[in-house]
């Protein structure tokens, strides 16, 4: 697994404050055999102009522009679709990697035979500064263990596209977590390698408001996209709200 291409994909939107320190932190990966795919759904900054000028140093590189502004889920599968690599693996435009991120990943998924792994990450704030903040991940899940609430931190998936039949995310709200369902409803289970490998960006501008947007997304997963029952939504709902609050204590 070591020689496998790692695809990188990469949907961006106004990241000229992000984009060069995301680039950055693929490009000191250890493991060397990836291209790294981004689309940009219409920026109006200078995201392009920064991307581009990488792509002139670095052919792995490739920038793709949208002919029209369709949001993140939308950029995520077009990317996906002129993706070579075997291996898959996400990253937003304002998240960055520890250098050795893909070189353990690809070598913890070849040693256990894994199609669907993730890592753990930390929280950095706008600047790119540390917070302290650490999202710890299990050791593996499975689809009902995922149902208790989305463990998986997209930044950090990597999927083999040999032994998984993905070919993107669903136009829902929380695209990726009920993605991760999907796969994991096929019977397949992820498995986490509790390590720091990833950092994620949080701005100040996420609001305490978007917690309720999110509770209502995921309600939404359970009741439309899982079409769960009543009883079992309200089960697995409750489980995703303790698991919210226990992460404030």
């Amino acid at each position: 697994m070591n020689d496998l291409l790692v695809s990188i994909i990469v949907p961006m939107y106004n990241a000229s404050a992000t984009i060069k320190d995301t680039i950055e932190s693929v490009l000191a990966q250890t493991y060397k055999n990836w291209e790294m795919i981004i689309l940009d759904d219409c920026s109006l900054d200078s995201s392009a102009t920064i991307v581009e000028a990488y792509c002139k140093k670095d052919l792995r590189i490739k920038y793709v522009l949208s002919e029209i502004n369709q949001g993140v889920c939308a950029s995520r599968n077009k990317a996906l679709k002129l993706a070579s690599g075997e291996l898959i693996a996400f990253l937003d435009s304002d998240d960055t990697w520890a250098a050795d991120k893909l070189e353990k990943q690809c070598q913890f998924m070849r040693n256990n035979d894994i199609a669907f792994s993730y890592t753990a990450c930390d929280v950095i704030d706008e600047k790119g500064v540390p917070t302290g903040q650490i999202r710890n991940v299990p050791k593996e899940i499975d689809y009902k263990g995922l149902l208790k609430g989305n463990c998986i931190p997209c930044l950090t998936v990597m999927i083999d596209r040999k032994k998984v039949n993905f070919d993107g995310m669903p136009s829902v709200h929380h695209e990726d977590y009920a993605a991760w369902l999907s796969v994991l409803k096929t019977g397949i289970k992820a498995y986490g390698m509790n390590e720091v490998l990833a950092h994620y960006r949080v701005c100040n501008s996420s609001l305490s408001g978007n917690k309720f947007k999110a509770m209502k997304w995921t309600w939404d997963i359970y009741r439309k996209q899982e079409n769960l029952g009543i009883i079992k939504s309200s089960y697995y709902f409750c489980n995703y709200v303790i698991k919210a609050l226990l992460k404030r204590v």
